[in-house]
């Protein structure tokens, strides 16, 4: 049965071609919508950039026919824009302010109540967790867009598994000191690690990472690296990404605390200053959005990211064991190679032969991800971290941001590797902060 859908400004914003998406249903556009749309498109930014290549999407389509009457999409369905945004007398009874929302709220009741005589289903697409309450109180049945997300929130790729396996396939492990990936009966994907422990129960275990087709030991994380050493497994897990050189993308997630940003320095210290693999280490946040100046900040450029780098500098005061007699700012001042940068000027640069590591990623798109990752010249390594659950952007979320699709698109993929950090390692207090708040 053919539907009618109402998209909400927040689901064009994310996705600028989201209304040619839904096959062969009726796809409804409130005029109020294409007001939020223009009063975007001066962005530069993402949303900015989204809201101009909606507005020139649209604009080809009218060419076909008045938008108000309707086109036809390459699904076989329609889209048009409804002309109709005054406050629905039934609905303003119980959302009485005009504002924005309720106009678009009110489009997708009075439509349903037109459509309900022939029970052609009538469903408000929204990113707005309120939107949809709203929506549901009516009566109205709600989504959420999830064209633009990888998968559910359930089934994000963690980087690794642990399995139940006969003990003689452990010795075996153990002696061969590899193992064919087939004997676990599952899906494998490269550079992904398997718990393996003794189905009988017993302590026995085994930590393997799959490369190259086979099922290898670990070999860092143990030893210290630039001082730092895994203090659980999915900490030498994640080493064991950050120091294969022939890995080029290393997405890292985990709560705050579980050491993403620190383990991911001095990996890049240890390449870049110690064992002179690649030529910079250049360290960036998304704090400032892309495209955004940071000249409103005062001082200098250093002094102007400094408020947003903080946390990096803080990493770097302990890796360096700075103090007030021995400052990072005069253990760094002699090193050319580590700079750190915002990533406002990042669109259209080459990046070869640097450690480009990506903090608080989870607050990327998908685009800027992507932005990003094509940056990387021959030679350069990128490590995106972050954490799923502290998303700051209103226009995405923990399936959509830019980290979690970067993880789950390039799972397949020889050159890239992911991993979880399930424990907190900062304090206890901050452990139990991340899972009690």
């Amino acid at each position: 049965m053919k539907k009618t859908f109402i998209l909400d400004t927040n689901v064009i914003l994310s996705d600028p071609h989201s209304f040619l998406k839904f096959e062969d249903n009726d796809v409804v556009i409130p005029t109020v919508v294409i007001e939020e749309i223009d009063g975007k498109k001066r962005l530069l930014d993402d949303i900015g950039r989204n809201a101009r290549e909606a507005a020139r999407t649209l604009d080809r389509l009218r060419q076909q026919n008045p938008l108000n009457l309707g086109v036809s999409t390459e699904g076989g369905g329609t889209l048009r824009v409804e002309m109709n945004h005054q406050l629905n007398r039934n609905m303003q009874k119980v959302f009485p302010e005009l504002n924005n929302d309720n106009r678009i709220l009110s489009v997708a009741y009075t439509i349903w109540k037109e459509e309900e005589t022939s029970e052609k289903p009538v469903i408000l697409v929204s990113n707005d967790a309120i939107m949809r309450i709203k929506a549901d109180a009516l009566g109205l049945r709600t989504e959420d867009y999830r064209n633009d997300r990888v998968t559910a929130p359930d089934r994000l790729y963690r980087g690794f598994r642990e399995v139940s396996v006969a003990p003689g396939i452990i010795d075996r492990f153990y002696r061969d000191r590899q193992l064919d990936p087939e004997l676990l009966n599952m899906d494998v994907y490269p550079n992904q690690f398997f718990i393996l422990k003794d189905e009988a129960g017993s302590s026995q275990s085994a930590v393997a990472r799959c490369k190259a087709g086979r099922l290898v030991p670990l070999h860092f994380g143990v030893e210290p690296i630039w001082g730092i050493t895994g203090r659980n497994i999915q900490q030498r897990m994640a080493l064991e990404l950050l120091m294969d050189d022939r890995i080029s993308l290393v997405t890292i997630n985990g709560r705050a605390g579980t050491g993403k940003t620190l383990l991911a320095l001095a990996a890049a210290l240890t390449k870049v200053v110690d064992d002179h693999h690649y030529r910079k280490l250049l360290v960036a946040r998304p704090v400032v959005p892309m495209g955004r100046d940071i000249g409103y900040l005062p001082g200098e450029k250093d002094d102007k990211l400094r408020p947003w780098m903080q946390p990096i500098y803080d990493n770097l005061e302990f890796l360096f064991s700075a103090d007030e007699k021995n400052p990072l700012e005069n253990m760094m001042m002699g090193m050319k190679n580590i700079e750190l940068e915002a990533l406002t000027y990042i669109r259209g640069r080459s990046i070869p032969r640097q450690f480009i590591i990506v903090d608080e990623a989870q607050n990327l798109t998908r685009h800027e991800a992507k932005t990003i990752i094509s940056r990387a010249g021959e030679g350069s390594k990128i490590v995106l971290v972050g954490d799923p659950e502290q998303i700051d952007n209103p226009y995405i979320d923990s399936t959509s941001n830019g980290l979690s699709c970067a993880a789950e698109l390039f799972k397949e993929q020889e050159l890239a590797g992911h991993i979880t950090l399930v424990k907190g390692e900062r304090s206890q207090l901050a452990e139990m902060a991340a899972e009690l708040m």
